[in-house]
């Protein structure tokens, strides 16, 4: 297990987190807890409740929904939150195709955290449109 001070180096350069002061991801590092999966496990399930927002330190992971590959995540990426904010079961299956090593924040505390770091929430909120503009275009571009 990381240190609160070795996760807030490992996340100071991720873009989720480029806004924060060091004392800002010190903060962060202590909210969040530590997560490991091993290779080909699943660490949500499409259609279960969703657990958690997670933040990759290590390792990979495939976005499967319905069978099919639409994403492949690695350190930086993030996963879990549009089940969290909706209080909806996941939309694909997040398979670890690397070991996996994560910062996870358990779902109902991120409501309290992302409004108090409303700059993470703003990095958030691009990424989310950024990945519907991007879905967007494979829809538009198969049909």
């Amino acid at each position: 297990m990381a240190t609160r001070d070795e996760i807030a180096d490992a996340i100071a350069g991720m873009a989720i987190f480029v806004d924060l002061a060091r004392p800002q991801l010190i903060g962060v590092a202590s909210r969040f807890e530590e997560a490991f999966f091993p290779q080909d496990s699943r660490v949500l399930r499409q259609g279960l409740t969703g657990s958690g927002f997670y933040v990759i330190l290590d390792g990979e992971a495939d976005v499967v929904a319905d069978g099919q590959k639409l994403a492949t995540l690695a350190r930086g990426d993030f996963f879990g939150e549009v089940s969290v904010l909706l209080g909806e079961p996941p939309t694909a299956d997040i398979v670890a195709t690397r070991p996996l090593r994560c910062i996870v924040l358990g779902g109902p505390a991120v409501e309290a955290f992302l409004v108090d770091h409303p700059r993470v929430m703003f990095r958030m909120l691009q990424a989310q449109a950024r990945r519907l503009r991007n879905a967007n275009r494979r829809l538009t571009a198969n049909q």
